[in-house]
């Protein structure tokens, strides 16, 4: 464990987990069947992109609040030959919908997003058109190297013979209880005999298997354009939704350049717009850049002031900027320019805190899941998927088991805003799928749910590892700040005198337990070994896969007693 950081720190701590290693490859999630089914694939001979896939599918059963086939997500993938892809399967805007489609209940924070009747959150007015599960089954078939319905398998066995379910299920269950009171379907699986389903509960979610093996046998077209699609789209229109067959049939996923910039001879690369978080990361760690953070100490005054107005200027400029391109020109080169880095930092004042201009900024749902996984080859994935709110929607399409998205929620209410609703335009999220090199080769992948709060978690995540000098596992569990430019949330194990030190600068300081979700990280050894990590804040597990075949020439000595 390396322990300079400790001397310098103004917030010691110490880690819950323990971190995992293996030389054949690694897979952590936020769930031990999740991230198991992925070094299932890793042990059957397949590769990274078999693995997460293989989690996703599982999470979208065992973490079934936070991730499925009708939501959303970002995809970063390093290849074996040393390429980026950025999959887009973010949800988008139905073609039925119109900038007046809701009634909004106010013009100011904190009820701007709301709407009569919540029908922007929760129901069937409030799903968005899908991306995740064409995204994954095109991933697969693109840079996988095995079947659909194997990496699918997992899924399909923990959906029909059940699994047991954590104290973190029975807590989502719990707040989000009232809505899914309300349709009986959902009901039935989380709120069974009408209390939130109890931790160590075995939960079968029979109609969903059924689904998960019809799209095995079918492939994604079963629900863009085949049955389970016909039974979602005549569901939506008796229930007053929007979302039609034509919807489904028409969405692409699209394929992204990733951002690129660089800190402290490190190589950054994230995801580029509609995700606002590879864009912002760049732009802090350039402002940052200029200053000596290790020597400020981590979890010092000095460096939470710092980071604090770091982030107040990117939420500044994501709310003037940053958008779906499709329908803003967002200033991705300006954004990550080190000039304008410079241009940002010199008006910082060390000894108070500033307002940095911004308009309205919209919320984002911190209930998203994170995965990261990877080969022996060099193959790389780091992946952050979404159904937006804690259970999407908070229904269960009937005979299907499919819990929709309610992404329409992020989008502006109000007519005439850049993230106003307009038909086809995509979700515009955080989500922080980073690959981080040195001297070109990978030397650690991580990401996060958490929201409005994951891309600023993840940046201090990279300073902890770089300026720090963090082991891994401490990188991820490190107590975390988060302000958009009001509140700047601390996590309460910072100590108070620090808390109150960063007040007297005139932030506005609020203790809380916990900033951001559970991060999960891969980090990589010249050797060939890897590292595997995953934070307190979620039921987050690394799995490495370590071992490998007998040595070549090798046979069964023969029993010379018969010979």
């Amino acid at each position: 464990m390396t322990k300079d950081w400790r001397a310098r720190a103004g917030a010691p701590f110490a880690c819950e987990k323990r971190p995992a290693t293996g030389a054949r490859g690694m897979v952590v999630t936020n769930h031990p069947l999740a991230s198991a089914a992925g070094a299932e694939m890793l042990a059957a001979g397949g590769n990274a992109v078999d693995a997460a896939i293989a989690a996703l599918f599982t999470l979208s059963v065992v973490e079934p609040m936070m991730v499925g086939i009708f939501g959303g997500g970002m995809a970063h993938i390093r290849l074996a030959d040393g390429s980026h892809r950025v999959i887009d399967g973010q949800a988008y805007v139905p073609a039925a919908a119109t900038p007046a489609l809701y009634r909004p209940v106010s013009d100011t924070l904190p009820d701007y997003l709301e709407t009569a009747e919540r029908e922007n959150a929760v129901g069937t007015k409030a799903v968005c058109v899908p991306g995740n599960l064409k995204a994954w089954c095109e991933t697969v078939a693109r840079f996988g190297t095995m079947p659909l319905a194997d990496v699918m398998e997992p899924a399909i066995r923990h959906a029909s013979r059940g699994f047991r379910t954590t104290p973190y299920l029975w807590e989502c269950a719990s707040d989000a209880a009232a809505d899914l009171a309300r349709d009986p379907a959902i009901a039935a699986l989380f709120l069974p005999g009408g209390a939130p389903i109890e931790p160590g509960t075995r939960l079968v979610m029979g109609d969903y298997a059924e689904t998960l093996r019809t799209i095995a046998k079918e492939g994604p077209d079963a629900l863009y354009g085949g049955a389970i699609g016909r039974a979602v789209a005549d569901h939506m229109a008796a229930a007053g939704g929007i979302l039609a067959m034509g919807d489904l049939t028409g969405y692409r996923t699209i394929e992204r350049q990733p951002v690129r910039g660089t800190y402290r001879g490190h190589d950054i690369i994230g995801p580029p717009p509609p995700s606002s978080g590879g864009v912002h990361i760049v732009q802090m760690l350039n402002i940052l850049e200029g200053f000596d953070i290790a020597a400020m100490g981590f979890g010092t005054a000095e460096t939470l002031h710092l980071l604090a107005e770091a982030l107040k200027i990117a939420f500044a400029d994501r709310t003037a900027a940053t958008a779906d391109p499709a329908f803003a020109a967002v200033p991705v080169d300006r954004l990550v320019d080190k000039g304008y880095a410079a241009e940002r930092r010199a008006s910082i004042d060390m000894a108070r805190a500033q307002k940095w201009s911004a308009g309205v900024a919209l919320p984002e749902s911190a209930n998203t899941t994170h995965l990261t996984a990877a080969d022996a080859m060099g193959n790389v994935v780091a992946t952050t998927q979404t159904i937006n709110s804690l259970f999407g929607a908070r229904f269960v399409v009937p005979g299907t088991g499919i819990i929709p998205n309610n992404y329409m929620y992020l989008f502006d209410p109000h007519p005439g805003f850049t993230q106003s609703i307009a038909p086809g335009k995509r979700v515009t999220s955080s989500m922080s799928p980073l690959i981080v090199l040195k001297d070109g080769e990978p030397a650690f992948a991580l990401g996060l749910p958490g929201g409005l709060r994951i891309f600023g978690s993840a940046m201090q995540a990279v300073l902890n590892i770089v300026d720090h000098g963090m082991a891994l596992q401490e990188a991820v569990e490190a107590p975390r700040l988060w302000t958009q430019g009001a509140q700047v949330e601390v996590e309460s194990v910072v100590p108070d005198a620090v808390r109150a030190a960063l007040a007297a600068r005139g932030h506005q300081v609020v203790a809380v337990p916990h900033v951001a979700g559970g991060m999960n990280a891969i980090a990589f050894a010249g050797d060939g070994t890897m590292t595997g990590a995953a934070c307190w804040r979620a039921d987050g597990t690394p799995v490495g896969v370590a071992g490998g075949l007998a040595r070549p020439g090798v046979r069964f000595w023969p029993d010379r007693r018969k010979a």
